[in-house]
């Protein structure tokens, strides 16, 4: 009878402690949602982003939050090195991912040297492209505020030196008013505004791409080409690099062969043909 008791009493209290534990739970919630909020506010983020693309390369895909590169957000590319060539790449990464966006692209320059047949093999058509060319980066900046406040845009790229902390916080929340993805392609005339890249931002996430020497080929030409491209900060993300294969003429990125399939796989499908 004794031991019954006892039994009953423990359950009675373990029953107590399970519904003290929920109302606790219950208690806590809204504290924590409003602590979340608050970092939001604090960082910037006042209202989620609601989607993204992805690049459709799992390795890169899982290092971004969402599984993709943010819309309505501001993103940073540069190349890799201080030449055209790196240059090159890096602009044009950026118009892969604006060749895969619907709508118009909104491309503020300083300089008329961009190569339209160039943009359009990485899947970006002239006609989609309205180019705005400005005296200086201090009116680069203010179209492309200007284009990312607009909302009728699939995406607007600016080449720009320097980009300051205050100004990239105002072309953050520009882009989350909008919902239009916003790039800011860093080109340098003078080798000491290439220290400003290393700077902080309020970007969601910044790249630098590198030209790789191309795909051999069996026979004689030139293959695809090839790029390291460098994830060096990402917010609620990871930061990696990836050797890649250059955007197509539909502005996708692809593994290179040898990374896809390993040795073994390879072999195998040259003893198949054979």
């Amino acid at each position: 009878m004794l031991s019954s008791r006892l039994d009953s009493w423990r359950l009675g209290r373990t029953n107590k402690e399970h519904s003290s534990f929920g109302i606790r739970s219950l208690l806590a919630k809204p504290a924590i949602e409003g602590l979340r909020a608050r970092i939001r506010q604090i960082e910037g983020q006042s209202r989620r982003v609601s989607s993204v693309i992805p690049f459709g390369i799992e390795e890169i895909d899982a290092r971004l939050p969402g599984d993709g590169l943010a819309l309505g957000a501001l993103h940073e590319v540069a190349g890799g090195g201080n030449g055209a060539i790196d240059g090159a790449a890096a602009a044009l990464f950026a118009a892969g991912i604006a060749a895969r966006l619907k709508g118009k692209v909104l491309w503020c320059i300083t300089r008329a040297d961009l190569f339209a047949p160039a943009l359009a093999q990485a899947g970006l058509s002239p006609d989609r492209v309205i180019y705005v060319e400005a005296g200086d980066d201090a009116t680069v900046l203010a179209c492309f505020e200007e284009g990312l406040r607009h909302g009728g845009l699939g995406a607007v790229v600016a080449e720009v030196a320097k980009l300051s902390m205050t100004t990239s916080r105002r072309l953050q929340l520009a882009a989350e008013g909008s919902g239009a993805i916003g790039i800011a392609l860093r080109r340098w005339r003078r080798q000491t505004e290439v220290a400003d890249f290393g700077q902080p931002t309020a970007a969601m996430s910044r790249w630098r791409v590198s030209v790789l020497p191309s795909a051999p080929l069996p026979v004689p030409g030139i293959g695809r080409a090839r790029w390291l491209v460098e994830l060096i900060r990402c917010r609620a993300g990871e930061s990696a690099d990836f050797e890649l294969e250059a955007c197509d003429d539909t502005g996708r990125l692809a593994l290179p062969s040898h990374l896809v399939y390993g040795p073994a796989q390879k072999e195998a499908g040259r003893s198949a043909s054979a």
